[in-house]
């Protein structure tokens, strides 16, 4: 039986039973402490052991996602974004929740908030990771909780894939802002983005130690889907490296860092009339050139690095004047 009792102003409900630690908890109001007490109680009798909600009633989604930060996002590759995205939640209203009072509506609130804000692809990635941080501290941090709020909402639509192609003339254009633009850098990233279907962030990883020009191999250690692979060069990606070998004085093929590359594209994409068009879609573009050429999707895929297939199809965007010969 429950002990309801005034103490120090407040009303305090406390739980024991034989063989578990006593529960306590204050309320401001009487009738609060004894809905507490009974809900506790009821849960004892249905599953004969005591949850000890505490974590979960102190711990709120800031806290959580400061933990979170220091044990579990470095050790992920995408460490620096996924910390960018999360200190972006914490400074969201939800953030001042504590996890015990988390619902599904104040969830479901901040994603309707989110999706008049930013893409629908931000916020699945936004609700991924609260999801995944609060399944953390259910399995791993004590934090009892029935449920994840977060897996009872529905998620946006995933978006569908960009399949931007360039336009006639359009790769020329890029060259020659590229020329006038300040990072020298950046006409080189482009063609070897097209010639070989890296990602930016391969890209600016790329060591000379790992690219072997006479045997036309570039060597990737560490990529997006955790499966080293090695990328064939054509001779045009050749050219644009070797110029880059004789003038380099360190280990990185492309000394330069993402944020310096974002900049100079914003400027060189305004110059070249090309404002719609993501660094990104190079890789597309290159992709789709390879299966234009007549490459089958196995040979595309030893490329790209893309371990499912069917993740091609988003790609496959060939033109239908491309496609007219073909028919006869």
């Amino acid at each position: 039986m429950a002990t309801i009792r005034r103490l120090r102003g407040r009303w305090q409900a406390q739980v024991r039973r034989k063989g578990i630690p006593p529960r306590a908890k204050s309320f401001d109001a009487k009738a609060d402490a004894e809905k507490w007490a009974r809900n506790l109680e009821a849960e004892l009798d249905r599953c004969g052991n005591l949850p000890d909600t505490r974590l979960a009633e102190q711990m709120t989604v800031r806290e959580l996602f400061q933990r979170y930060l220091r044990e579990i996002t470095p050790e992920k590759r995408s460490a620096s974004s996924e910390t960018y995205r999360i200190r972006a939640i914490m400074k969201r209203s939800i953030a001042h929740r504590t996890l015990a009072l988390l619902t599904p509506q104040h969830i479901a609130t901040y994603r309707d908030e989110r999706m008049a804000e930013v893409s629908a692809g931000t916020v699945i990635r936004e609700l991924n990771s609260l999801g995944h941080a609060i399944d953390i501290a259910r399995k791993e941090w004590g934090v009892h909780l029935p449920q994840n709020p977060c897996r009872l909402i529905r998620r946006p639509k995933t978006p569908r894939g960009r399949d931007r192609r360039l336009r006639p003339d359009e790769e020329q254009r890029l060259l020659d802002a590229a020329d006038k633009g300040r990072n020298p850098f950046l006409r080189p990233l482009v063609i070897v983005a097209l010639e070989t279907a890296m990602r930016q962030g391969e890209l600016l990883g790329l060591t000379w130690s790992n690219v072997d020009l006479d045997r036309r191999i570039a060597h990737l250690p560490v990529t997006k889907n955790g499966d080293p692979r090695n990328v064939p060069l054509s001779s045009r990606a050749v050219t644009v490296l070797q110029a880059l070998r004789t003038t380099s004085s360190g280990e990185q093929v492309f000394p330069t860092t993402k944020s310096a590359v974002g900049q100079a594209w914003l400027h060189l994409r305004q110059r070249a009339g090309s404002s719609d068009l993501h660094f990104h879609d190079l890789r597309h573009e290159a992709v789709t050139r390879l299966l234009e050429r007549g490459w089958n999707v196995i040979e595309v895929a030893t490329v790209s690095g893309h371990k499912e297939l069917k993740m091609l199809q988003r790609y496959s965007h060939l033109r239908a004047e491309d496609l007219v010969e073909r028919l006869g």
